[in-house]
């Protein structure tokens, strides 16, 4: 639908700016002699994993107790971590979207479940993190998408208009989250497909 309003984008991170994936990052790191979906599930699908994305543990602390709950040894657990910020390389496309938004005039931020040290590590390896206007991290405000929260925060940090935004997540269900607090929002594919969608709710670039 529409909405010739919209002055915002809202991108999410992992799997919009950067590969995220899982199953590949346990297969690096013990190989395929495992379950790779299985262990991917215990590893990023548990409530350490979510502490972790909440800012309620340091990096440090969450590796000791990955070794103490599912008895991985420390080096495995340091090889865990190595994979989970090398293998977050810039997706095809996104950040040439981003640039073309700002210079058409509208103003980008980012919204992302995160960890207080891979964002340190993104900001670090990459150039994309300053073409934000403003960055809601779930670490820093303890709260993970889709909760209805985290938009409020959002829209309430950097005074934004929920009729004058658009978020882009590749999870349906933080897009729909984003509907429910009145964002428009698109499921991201890739750059491309979030180019003609935005296209086609009336944004101009």
């Amino acid at each position: 639908m529409m909405n010739p309003d919209i002055k915002n984008v809202v991108f999410d991170v992992g799997n919009v700016l950067v590969r995220w994936n899982p199953v590949e990052i346990i297969r690096l790191t013990f190989g395929d002699d495992v379950d790779a979906t299985e262990l991917s599930k215990r590893v990023f699908q548990q409530e350490l994993w979510l502490a972790l994305n909440r800012g309620e543990l340091t990096e440090q602390e969450a590796k000791h107790q990955y070794v103490q709950t599912l008895s991985l040894s420390p080096s495995e657990v340091e090889r865990l971590f190595y994979y989970i910020k090398q293998t977050q390389i810039p997706l095809f496309g996104t950040v040439a979207l981003m640039k073309r938004l700002k210079t058409a005039g509208y103003a980008t931020y980012a919204l992302t479940d995160n960890v207080h040290e891979i964002v340190s590590f993104l900001k670090q390896e990459y150039d994309f993190w300053p073409l934000f206007d403003g960055a809601i991290v779930s670490a820093e405000v303890g709260r993970l998408k889709p909760n209805a929260d985290i938009f409020h925060q959002l829209l309430d940090t950097f005074d934004l208009n929920a009729n004058e935004t658009v978020f882009l997540d590749d999870v349906a269900k933080n897009v729909e989250g984003a509907r429910k607090v009145g964002l428009s929002a698109i499921q991201f594919t890739q750059a491309s497909q979030a180019e003609r969608e935005l296209k086609e709710l009336g944004l101009c670039f």
